[in-house]
């Protein structure tokens, strides 16, 4: 997570106008593990903001994501996820209750890039990738 002053330095370095709804997006993006949508981070700062519409917390993600402060999930529901943790790294969603986790250790991603490229002839430059199934409490859940 950066510190308020190295997001406003890059905002402006980018030439984007530093807003207080924008930096407190990333706050609340860069806070969080649980991946949220747009309308959940909405949903969070509108106490705090309260005249901050649903617009402007998707102008915010898109600009973030833009100079390189969040990434986009596609993770196959309605709505994009986001996270502040830029690094190439896979996710996990539940199928029964949509959490969204991040899956850190000793994938072979660069491996996957590479069957990729060998599959298919593409100089592969970036990817992203998605893991499926039950996570432990809806697993529980279902046991009893």
């Amino acid at each position: 997570m950066l510190k308020p002053q190295e997001v406003t330095a890059l905002l402006r370095e980018r030439g984007f106008k530093v807003t207080p709804q924008r930096l407190a997006v990333y706050r609340a993006l860069s806070h969080t593990t649980a991946h949220p949508n747009a309308e959940m981070l909405y949903r969070e700062l509108q106490p705090y903001y309260p005249t901050m519409s649903l617009a402007t917390v998707y102008k915010a993600l898109a600009i973030l994501c833009e100079v390189g402060l969040a990434q986009e999930l596609n993770v196959g529901e309605d709505a994009f996820r986001y996270d502040a943790n830029t690094a190439a790294h896979p996710h996990v969603r539940c199928t029964c209750c949509g959490r969204v986790d991040d899956i850190m250790g000793d994938l072979d991603a660069a491996g996957v890039e590479q069957q990729a490229a060998a599959a298919t002839g593409y100089d592969i430059t970036a990817h992203q990738l998605y893991f499926f199934g039950l996570c432990p409490a809806c697993q529980n859940a279902k046991k009893h």
